[in-house]
């Protein structure tokens, strides 16, 4: 992942970007005759088409209409739809923008007329067009090489790129650079259901990354580094750099396809009048060209949708795909129902953990977690004794394999003690491996050990020695330990290195190298165990690029209520892909009281949620009674007929390894619905929410719901397949039922025989 990527951005120490001219050949074959005769075939041909005038270079695809302007300016409309299906407001102009030395520079005036045109050669595929064109900025002695790329296999996108070269006889200061900037339509009137979006960037723990947007709203949405926050974790920040908006016909994303976590930001905000939204990808340089030297920029894309976040999340994965950060593959592991020892807290205890081995049986759940404050300090990863020691935690493993319910362990790779600060009730110490290599960890620009979540401090992943080191942690666990997998938690970012003992080309080298300690221990994992499960969370945020790839259990990362539950599962089946897995986490917290203080209280029972979405059950409550500390989570006998019912649903159906269709409209569908394909039958799962983060509050629906994606002209029999009602029978394409349901109605569509 890194080596080709940082080869293409090499030249800026904020970014390390550059242009890399990739290099395609498409082989055009022979069909050979039973004769002797040759005749050849006819190549393929891009059906991508360009043309150009003195205002507008077109740029057609079977998705989209894009229209280049010659301030740099880039709007796009759904194919055949004339222009009308678009999001972009056609009374402004958004021209890409230089800022330097403070002072926004006039834009260029990009000649259209003369643009080169030729066939792609990048990485996205064998066909599409390569549009550049050239601009001044005479005042200030700046050239510009803009340039478009189209491919066919991705005909709703168009990726934008720009050279800025000084050709003056003085150094020019570059501040930031503005790409991709567009006014949105945010509501055509008052009455309109105006806009939605999706904001990729990890801000806050508990805020919603999708949302519809407000009449007032400013947000700066960074990536790839940390971001500062308040509260216990300190540090988030990562993100996926995409920012869509949509309506109930149309959608736009803007963000960047290269594979690296680079220093961006998306900023979002409203117009004075409430009726446009701004945003746009912006670049922060802060570096000097001199006479003659050039500053190339990420690939930037725009993409126009019909529906919602689904689908330009699922084309820019599918984008790194084709760029070489592959999806990750599952295995049958990553979709067993799950219990976490986390309802014991900080102060668990084997005897804990080994107690609940009954009734994990009892309720067919197969994985169990060792969750945080089993061990003696972030860093070293040893046993917290005399709790736990080794021998303990052996024989803990053991017991429970014997009763065939594999365990895994809960870490935070990177973090590392040195005496300063602490968390949940632990007061840091030196960790061994600070004392021993203090050379290994990130510093700041003061020369002080660089912070990341919880305060720690940070060994540097760009160092070799540091990755050797956590594939031995790894090794310790699975090999030595016999766990199965791990949870790797609050996972963000890391800080900028400033060590100059680790000779970095740029401070960004150890947020760019974050991924390749994950990476390592996943596939070490992998290779120890081929049915293990790494399940990485972002607490409370969306992903980060950098880790993205190497996990195989994806989680809903501390949903705050079920509403949240139900959008990340489909956040994570557009990124990882519609059949991945992805851990609803404890369904304790689909109903919170008093959140983010410390006397949260999690209290829900809401499965249908993530079995509904295609999601895989979790679930920590404790077992058997411990006493009043741990009554909201305490298994009664009461909660355990639920538990039991909507197990069993679950082993039943498995639909999380089912087929998830991108059918319904979030925001605009009502009520919510989701659809999964698996062994020929369709599952529909309808939720008529709050929209609260807390879900608690009963919701009904009364009237008409439609059932998607069935086969034209077949007949399918519908059941509600948790209340075991008859509904009777539909017949495809599209069929509407009247339903009436509280809270949830989830349902079988099996097709009859013809």
């Amino acid at each position: 992942m890194k080596s080709a990527t940082l080869k293409r951005l090499a030249q800026t120490m904020a970014f390390v970007l550059g242009l890399v001219t990739v290099a395609g050949v498409l082989a055009l074959g022979g069909c050979e005759k039973s004769n002797t005769n040759r005749e050849a075939t006819s190549a393929p041909v891009s059906q991508i088409r360009t043309s150009t005038s003195n205002e507008t270079l077109a740029v057609d695809t079977p998705k989209g209409h894009f229209e280049l302007h010659p301030d740099g300016s880039l709007r796009t409309s759904l194919a055949g739809s004339n222009g009308q299906l678009t999001l972009d407001d056609r009374n402004s102009s958004q021209p890409l923008t230089i800022v330097s030395e403070g002072k926004t520079l006039s834009p260029a005036q990009f000649d259209l007329t003369h643009a080169q045109i030729s066939e792609a050669t990048g990485k996205l595929g064998p066909l599409g067009k390569t549009v550049r064109v050239s601009g001044t900025i005479l005042e200030s002695g700046v050239s510009e090489t803009l340039t478009l790329e189209a491919y066919d296999n991705f005909p709703g996108v168009v990726l934008l790129s720009v050279a800025i070269k000084n050709e003056g006889s003085k150094d020019l200061r570059l501040d930031a650079v503005s790409m991709q900037e567009h006014n949105f339509i945010r509501a055509e009137d008052a009455e309109s259901a105006g806009l939605w979006t999706f904001q990729g960037s990890s801000l806050k723990w508990g805020k919603d990354e999708i949302f519809p947007m407000p009449a007032k709203f400013e947000q700066e949405n960074p990536f790839g580094v940390q971001v500062e926050t308040k509260g216990d974790l300190g540090r988030v920040g990562g993100g996926i750099p995409v920012v869509a908006f949509w309506n109930g016909h149309v959608g736009e994303a803007i963000g960047h396809i290269e594979t690296l976590p680079l220093a961006v930001s998306i900023p979002v905000q409203t117009a004075n009048d409430n009726h446009l939204v701004h945003a746009a990808v912006r670049l922060n340089p802060q570096t000097v060209l001199k006479p003659g030297e050039t500053f190339s920029t990420p690939r930037t894309f725009l993409a126009i949708f019909p529906g919602d976040f689904y689908q330009p999340l699922a084309l820019w994965s599918n984008m790194l795909d084709a760029e070489g950060l592959k999806k990750p593959a599952n295995n049958e592991e990553n979709y067993a129902v799950s219990w976490c020892g986390w309802g014991y807290e900080f102060a668990v205890t084997p005897e804990q953990m080994l107690d609940t081995i009954p009734k994990l049986k009892e309720l067919g759940i197969h994985w169990a977690t060792l969750d945080d404050g089993w061990f003696n300090n972030y860093g070293d990863w040893g046993p917290r004794q005399p709790t736990f020691t080794v021998d303990s935690i052996r024989e803990m493993n053991r017991q429970f394999h014997e009763k065939g319910i594999k365990v895994q362990v809960w870490w935070l790779p990177l973090a590392v003690e040195d005496g300063h600060f602490g968390y949940g009730g632990r007061k840091f110490v030196v960790s061994d491996v600070v004392k021993q290599h203090p050379d290994w960890l990130i510093l700041d620009k003061a020369g002080k050990p660089a912070r990341m979540t919880r305060n720690l401090a940070t060994l540097c992943p760009a160092l070799p020695e540091v990755q050797s080191y956590y594939k031995e942690v790894t090794q310790r666990f699975i090999k030595d330990w016999d766990f199965d997998g791990h949870k790797l938690d609050n996972i963000y970012s890391v800080p900028l290195c400033f060590n100059p003992k680790h000779h970095h080309k740029s401070p960004m080298d150890s947020v760019y190298a974050m991924g390749e300690v994950y990476k390592m221990i996943f596939e070490t994992t992998r290779a120890l165990k081929t049915d293990s499960v790494t399940q990485s969370c972002p607490c409370g945020t969306p992903p980060s690029l950098a880790w993205l790839r190497f996990m195989d259990q994806a989680v809903t990362a501390d949903p705050v209520g079920s509403v949240q539950v139900r959008r990340r599962i489909k956040m994570y089946k557009a990124l990882l892909g519609a059949n991945a897995a992805v851990y609803g986490d404890h369904v304790e917290l689909t109903r919170i009281t008093n959140t983010f203080t410390n006397e949260e209280q999690d209290l829900g029972q809401d499965f249908a949620s993530t079995l509904g979405t295609g999601g895989v059950l979790g679930t920590k409550f404790t077992w058997p009674d411990y006493g009043p500390k741990f009554k909201n989570v305490y298994l009664t006998s009461q909660k355990e007929e639920h538990w039991k019912q909507w197990i069993d649903l679950y082993n039943q159906k498995m639909l999380s390894k089912g087929k998830f269709l991108d059918l319904y409209v979030y925001g605009y569908d009502r009520p919510e619905g989701y659809a999964i394909e698996k062994d020929g039958h369709i599952y529909y799962a309808f939720y008529e929410p709050s929209y609260s983060k807390i879900t608690g509050d009963s919701a009904a629906w009364d009237g008409s719901i439609e059932l998607r994606g069935l086969s034209a002209g077949q007949k399918y029999h519908v059941a509600d397949y948790v209340h075991h009602q008859d509904l009777g029978t539909v017949t495809g394409p599209a069929a509407k039922l009247n339903a009436k349901f509280q809270d949830f109605l989830l349902l079988e569509a099996v097709p009859e025989s013809r």
